[in-house]
């Protein structure tokens, strides 16, 4: 990792007016109203610290979408292409990320670049260091930490293997974390040091070595950042110019505090659909970019052919906010499809019914026999018996104790079922089940399908992830030259009209 004093700027603003004043009383051509500056490129946006570190050519990254949507072969075609992308991880088996895992190593070489999804996992923090495991075990260098509130245990162990000291005595770590979040006091958490609390009791348990616990408070507990602002799935609706500043400011401070060998960076994800979006976020100072919705109507996507020809035709206008099914009671929320779907609808229902009433059985009786009948095709004695064995599979007996003892807990595990068995739905892809399909989406990809209609790009069957890099970083570089050639050719005329 290569050690940086001074972040790179997506433009260089300097070059530009130093130009400017250089030539303010030069003679122009007659026939010019231009002045020549360097062109901008695909590869001069973001941070090229951020490039080499990770041995991508843009500063682009894709997100690791729930279930395997970013699946293997999303995986695979943008590190063929020279980008990189995270497994999607997220309600998947271990079997299954495994051989995902498996696959992918098989596909690629060393050198090529990808990632894994790493969810945090509250109601089973054993599944979430599970899988942490896995990923040491196949040396899975690069995670994609999504939806902490807390520096966990499996975080610290994956940080800490293989932390080492380079040939300066400059504290390294060959794990890397980038931090998907959304609020400060997350980022501050990243943004420090593992708890020592952690260290110690995973010291005790014999998972990491007695230099290890002392390299632990030598860097930062991930190596970059990427701000959140609203997106499709779980989402805090952040605004992101206020989000971005924000998390840009923090990370200074904490840079001073620490005076650590690595800075990390900060990027931009949530809305990133088009070139005008992905060059806000670049003048804005994000380090890199990471995109999601967009990836999720491609042909390399892990969802059925039904939901991405639905997800083609929507625009801006067609996504709406649900609860989440894993955080029913807290209600969190996500952001989903909403044109030809009615899951949203009926997911805020059974939210507000989990607020109003306290049992199943104190539901007035048309109630019951409208969410048995037309939102779960099933009873809720069914659906507590299916929930009862995955709690048994899952070895969650504390769980089963707890709903047969409090019936509003019960109730709430009901209406969770809902929100797996919608999801589920949208996977087979099923015509006569289309109504309740739960899929993940944001506005980004409705201003995607716009900017690409009427091209190539119109039909998902021919979207490639890897295109769909090259084009949205292409068309970005060249946005930003025609609205800098645009703006100094309005700053050179009024400089040259008498006052």
């Amino acid at each position: 990792m290569q050690q940086t004093s001074k972040r790179e700027k997506a433009m260089p603003f300097n070059s530009v007016c130093e130009q400017k004043n250089n030539n303010k009383h030069a003679k122009s051509s007659e026939n010019s109203n231009t002045l020549k500056i360097p062109l901008i490129s695909p590869e001069s946006l973001g941070s090229r610290d951020f490039c080499n570190d990770y041995c991508i050519k843009y500063a682009y990254i894709a997100g690791g979408m729930y279930r395997g949507i970013a699946s293997k072969e999303l995986v695979i075609a943008l590190a063929n292409a020279q980008l990189m992308g995270f497994l999607g991880t997220g309600g998947r088996t271990l079997t299954d990320v495994e051989q995902d895992i498996i696959h992918i190593q098989s596909a690629l070489t060393n050198s090529q670049a990808y990632g894994a999804n790493l969810v945090a996992n509250i109601d089973s923090p054993e599944a979430e260091l599970a899988l942490v495991e896995l990923y040491l075990n196949y040396n899975i260098r690069c995670v994609e930490a999504a939806a902490f509130i807390r520096i966990t245990p499996a975080l610290v162990l994956y940080r800490l293997q293989g932390i080492y000291k380079d040939q300066h005595g400059a504290v390294r770590t060959k794990n890397k974390i980038i931090a998907k979040l959304s609020r400060p006091e997350v980022a501050n958490q990243f943004l420090s040091p593992a708890p020592m609390h952690l260290v110690q009791q995973l010291f005790a348990l014999g998972k990491i070595t007695p230099e290890q616990v002392e390299l632990s408070q030598s860097i930062f507990m991930c190596d970059d950042i990427c701000v959140e602002a609203d997106s499709g799935g779980h989402t805090d609706r952040g605004q992101p110019a206020v989000l971005l500043p924000a998390i840009q400011t923090l990370r200074d401070q904490k840079v001073l505090e620490h005076n650590f060998a690595h800075t990390p960076r900060v990027g931009l994800g949530g809305g990133i659909g088009t070139p005008n979006s992905a060059a806000a976020a670049f003048m804005m100072g994000a380090d890199f970019i990471l995109t999601g919705s967009i990836n999720q109507c491609t042909v390399e996507a892990g969802t059925s052919d039904l939901v991405k020809q639905m997800l083609q035709d929507i625009n801006v206008q067609d996504t709406d906010y649900a609860p989440a099914g894993d955080m029913f009671e807290s209600g969190a929320k996500v952001q989903v499809l909403k044109k030809g779907v009615f899951f949203a609808a009926r997911a805020n229902k059974l939210f507000q019914l989990y607020q109003q009433y306290d049992s199943l059985d104190a539901l007035p009786e048309k109630v019951q026999t409208q969410l048995q009948e037309k939102y779960f095709n099933a009873s809720f004695d069914d659906i507590w018996a299916q929930t009862k064995q995955y709690l048994l599979n899952a070895n969650r007996l504390q769980d089963i104790e707890r709903a047969e003892q409090d019936d509003k807990y019960k109730m709430a595990r009901v209406f969770r079922w809902y929100f797996a068995y919608s999801m589920k739905l949208a996977f087979t892809g099923s015509e006569q089940a289309r109504v309740n399909f739960q899929v993940h989406t944001g506005p980004a990809l409705g201003a995607f399908n716009q900017w690409v209609k009427g091209t190539e790009l119109e039909q998902w069957q021919s979207r490639h992830v890897d295109q769909i890099a090259e084009k949205l970083m292409q068309g970005t570089a060249a946005l930003l030259n025609t609205r800098t050639q645009q703006l100094l050719a309005l700053n050179h005329a009024a400089e040259r009209t008498p006052r």
